[in-house]
């Protein structure tokens, strides 16, 4: 796999493939990847936003500007099984290294494209940045209080919905190849993995003539179904149907409320929930969230604290997940986030820590050269 793209949503994707078995040559010009200067916070000097997402990789350097380098970077295409990059539309076609030309060469390649906002007239000179994208989608108007100002996801979102949504697109692409022989170009842009991840929201407005609107943390069509405080901080209490309703009441010492009509049933309880929440926060404030989080669990209502970073890492160690795996061995290996994708027989694995710039520069060239088994 040729990886061309840098930042988060191409080397995501191929960072998934990676672990499940593909051969990836991450190609960076002569500064490296972005997010390697996107630091703090670092291990060792280096960015651990590029450690993130860069692992199971090979490096190498190559100016596509140098006759030489595009060379090399054509012959890499032209081997390739898959290449993924987030070029603007349109951008490699000076070096020979857009779709059709590296098709003419290679007509089996699966060759994915990332953009922000897709390659037609109106939307390929567009950059594609998450937070732009989060704020012309619309989320941004979805997330904060209601009578606050808009606020961006704590994480870039929609570059990691595009990079999945990439991976689906290569890996069914992939499978149409296998079938056919013919290999496709997949495209991929930021603004419609959030228009359709935006699931709910957006079907709002298309399918019900509903412009949502922010409302902090409730939501539109639950109720409860968001933070609640206890004696020493907040719960998330989700009761997403009647019933869970009812096993909450009860868990409360509230039973009760289950059988008022104003309460009854999940319209009801969103309708009237300026009347149930003061009823369910009484309640509540009574003992803390882990001795409630406890007792609503064991009731079979889904609840939750809410985490820092290092305590949802230690929650899912807990349950065992054994979310942190080490890519590489011995002093190189980096820690890391699992592969999220679990198999019964095919198991990801963390051969690679994320490489330095043009670690393997010297031996994808010489493969290059001359030929032989992948680096």
């Amino acid at each position: 796999m040729a990886d061309f793209s840098r930042i988060l949503a191409g080397p995501y994707a191929t960072m998934l493939m990676a672990d499940l078995g593909a051969e990836v040559v991450k190609v960076e010009g002569p500064r490296g990847d972005d997010t390697r200067t996107w630091q703090p916070p670092v291990r060792e000097d280096v960015s651990t936003y590029y450690l993130g997402v860069n692992r199971n990789k090979r490096s190498v350097a190559l100016d596509l500007t140098d006759e030489s380098d595009a060379a090399a970077a054509r012959e890499l295409a032209r081997r390739a099984d898959v290449l993924v990059e987030n070029f603007k539309p349109g951008g490699l076609a000076r070096f020979g290294l857009d779709f059709e030309t590296v098709a003419a060469t290679n007509p089996a390649v699966v060759y994915a494209s990332i953009s922000g906002f897709g390659s037609g007239p109106g939307g390929r000179s567009l950059p594609g940045y998450d937070l732009i994208v989060q704020a012309i989608s619309g989320l941004m108007s979805l997330t904060g209080d209601p009578d606050g100002d808009p606020y961006r996801a704590g994480v870039a979102v929609f570059d990691v919905m595009a990079g999945l949504h990439a991976t689906i697109g290569v890996l069914s692409a992939l499978n149409h190849r296998h079938a056919t022989g013919r290999g496709q170009h997949v495209e991929v842009n930021l603004l419609s993995s959030a228009l359709s991840g935006l699931v709910n929201q957006t079907s709002a407005f298309v399918a019900g003539d509903v412009v949502p609107f922010r409302m902090g943390n409730s939501h539109p069509s639950l109720f409860p179904y968001e933070p609640l405080p206890c004696s020493d901080g907040d719960l998330i209490v989700t009761a997403g149907n009647d019933g869970q309703f009812r096993k909450l009441c009860d868990v409360l010492g509230l039973p009760g409320l289950a059988d008022d009509p104003r309460f009854l049933h999940n319209e009801d309880r969103t309708a009237n929930r300026g009347e149930l929440r003061p009823l369910l926060v009484e309640r509540l404030a009574t003992r803390t969230k882990m001795e409630w989080f406890r007792e609503i669990i064991a009731a079979g209502v889904p609840c939750g604290p809410i985490n820092t970073i290092d305590q949802g890492v230690a929650f899912a160690e807990e349950v065992g997940l054994d979310p942190v795996v080490t890519a590489g061995d011995g002093d190189a290996g980096v820690p890391s986030i699992r592969n999220p994708i679990r198999f019964s027989d095919t198991a990801a694995e963390y051969r690679l820590p994320p490489p330095t710039l043009d670690e393997h520069g010297e031996e994808v060239r010489r493969w290059l050269t001359e030929g032989g088994e992948t680096p």
